[in-house]
């Protein structure tokens, strides 16, 4: 009934301007992936026997290991932790419940950054080591090296498991507390209650954290190839870079595209019969069990260990090396460029993003179940495109239209424009802008969803457009919505590595892209003030989801349904 009233107040002619708008954003979002197929289909010549043979064997051997590696860690601290402080008492519970968010400050690439120098066979923790040992040679103790796969997928898994533990802990919380105490009077044990009772009914939510953990790990550039793990997303790189053949990194890119759609399908697949009905008002989160002795050390023990080694370990390095730096050398004028560029695109990125986001969502909320809706759902999927893939299939139409407003503005003007978006910072903002619409779309959409549609109609009524009622009505009431993704997407561009290598104009650096750089060279003190910059940056997001999330957990909890919430 409120869709059909605020389709009656709303011109079918308003309505279809928003839906056409959302359309076009859907294209634009596809067209990278509509090029990439063209691109790969000009053949890379003598080069796709050589890549087919030597390099995708090792590229596709080693992005499954990741993958599996990082799944099993993230599900493993993910949903224990989350079990841990959902249904269990003990000392610093209410700490470990928001701080265990923390590694979500930390870009994969900074915590392999941090780790190569730390585990250095000359860095602090061997050193250490050999002192309290007595041992004065260095070959004399050294401990398993982490440049490896294995130690790919340890700190991947450490900075990553948050995504798993933030959708477990929802649904531990909203569970029903009488369920769970039911399993306890049938005489199953603490242990059998989780794993037959609670964990199936959470195994939804698991999946989703589980696979944006992938995805996230199956983007990563910088650890991978600082740690000397060739997966697809290096091999993309160095075969464009290295090797200048775009076909070549194309047909690679569609190979990781593949094992994107696969790890999505296979989400889909593993929530296909996955249904729980429960009462609203009946249902209230489980009373928590007190732990004492040994058993409330091993909480304490498992909570504190991902806490320290996938943020506070990287970070006090990054805040001892940086120190050292400054104090030595001062604090460099290209640090201080480097910053600016980066807070500027990522701001303009930001509000490229938010305006995009809420063309769509304004869209869906005037043609609910429509055209708009389906083009919304197209234009989230570039979330779910790695950085490296977006800038390759990028690249053409932005070269495309280059050349086209070249040739017009020669014969019309005389005058030659140039690359106005392949060779500018233009490409970033799109590359960011098309990654990132999802958080900003999502965002606001939730937050339409708590303005009654009779505002809309009293705004129509009184004779305002569409634009005029999104203007003066729903911006003011969507600030907090709009503020949240803001935060979100600020970050998110900030920390954006792959793309950025690609797209980034000649000379112009950001503070990933230096990371990168000093990263390569092995000068690790050199990037610290860098690392350093981006992740104070992002822990305020950070720390405000913490804040925010709990909260609204338990709420949900005790108002929504938990089918509503699978």
């Amino acid at each position: 009934m409120i869709a059909h009233a605020v389709r009656r107040v709303a011109p079918k002619g308003d309505a279809r301007i928003w839906t056409f708008a959302s359309v076009a954003i859907a294209l634009l979002v596809l067209a990278p992936v509509v090029a990439l197929i063209a691109i790969a289909a000009q053949g890379s010549g003598d080069l796709w026997p050589h890549l087919a043979r030597y390099v995708l064997p090792q590229s596709v051997r080693d992005t499954a290991i990741l993958l599996a590696g990082v799944g099993v860690i993230v599900v493993t601290v993910g949903v224990g932790t989350a079990w841990l402080v959902s249904v269990c008492r003990f000392p610093g519970r209410g700490l470990f419940d928001w701080a265990l968010l923390l590694p979500l400050a930390v870009p994969t690439y900074i915590v392999a950054f941090a780790y190569l120098d730390v585990l250095h066979p000359l860095g602090p923790v061997q050193t250490a080591v050999r002192a309290v040992l007595g041992i004065e040679d260095v070959r004399g103790f050294s401990l398993p090296e982490i440049r490896s796969l294995w130690g790919a997928c340890l700190l991947l898994g450490l900075v990553l498991y948050p995504y798993v533990y933030l959708s477990a802990r929802a649904l531990f919380l909203m569970q029903s507390a009488s369920m769970l105490e039911a399993a306890r009077t049938l005489g199953a044990s603490g242990a059998s209650t989780f794993f037959r009772v609670a964990l199936p009914l959470a195994r939804p939510a698991i999946v989703i954290g589980t696979t944006l953990a992938l995805l996230e790990a199956l983007n990563d550039i910088g650890a991978s190839e600082f740690l000397g793990v060739r997966t697809l997303t290096v091999s993309i790189y160095s075969t464009w870079l290295n090797r200048s053949s775009l076909p070549g990194a194309a047909q690679i890119a569609l190979v990781m595209l593949a094992a994107v759609i696969a790890l999505v399908l296979l989400e889909r697949w593993a929530r296909r019969r996955q249904r729980f009905a429960g009462h609203a008002r009946r249902t209230h989160p489980p009373s928590p069990v007190p732990l004492s002795g040994l058993a409330a050390f091993g909480a304490i023990l498992a909570c504190a260990t991902p806490i320290l080694l996938g943020f506070v370990v990287p970070s006090l390095y990054l805040a001892s090396a940086a120190w050292t730096r400054v104090a030595l050398f001062g604090l460099s004028p290209r640090i201080l460029i480097e910053t600016g560029n980066t807070v500027g695109f990522a701001l303009i990125a930001t509000i490229v993003t938010l305006a995009l986001g809420l063309v769509l969502a304004y869209a869906v909320r005037l043609d609910r179940g429509g055209l708009a809706t389906t083009a919304a759902r197209i234009a989230s999927l570039g979330y779910a495109i790695p950085g490296t893939v977006l800038a390759v299939g990028l690249l053409t139409p932005l070269a495309g239209f280059d050349n086209m407003m070249d040739g017009i503005m020669r014969q019309l003007f005389g005058i030659s424009t140039g690359l106005m978006l392949a060779g500018s910072g233009a490409a970033l903002v799109i590359a960011y802008a098309t990654r990132f619409l999802a958080i900003s779309g999502g965002g606001i959409e939730a937050g339409f969803t708590k303005i009654p549609a009779s505002i809309d109609g009293a705004a129509r009524s009184l004779g305002q457009t569409a634009a005029g009622t999104v203007w003066r009505v729903h911006l003011p009431m969507l600030a907090p919505a709009l503020g949240a993704a803001a935060i979100l997407v600020f970050v998110d561009c900030m920390k954006e590595l792959p793309a950025t290598l690609l797209l980034r104009p000649i000379g112009f650096e950001t503070l990933a892209t230096h990371i990168y750089a000093e990263a390569s060279r092995g000068t690790y003190e050199d990037g610290a003030v860098a690392a350093l910059l981006i992740v104070l940056v992002g822990l305020g997001p950070v720390v405000l989801l913490a804040r925010m999330s709990r909260p609204m957990l338990v709420l949900s909890g005790r108002s929504d349904s938990s089918s509503r919430a699978s």
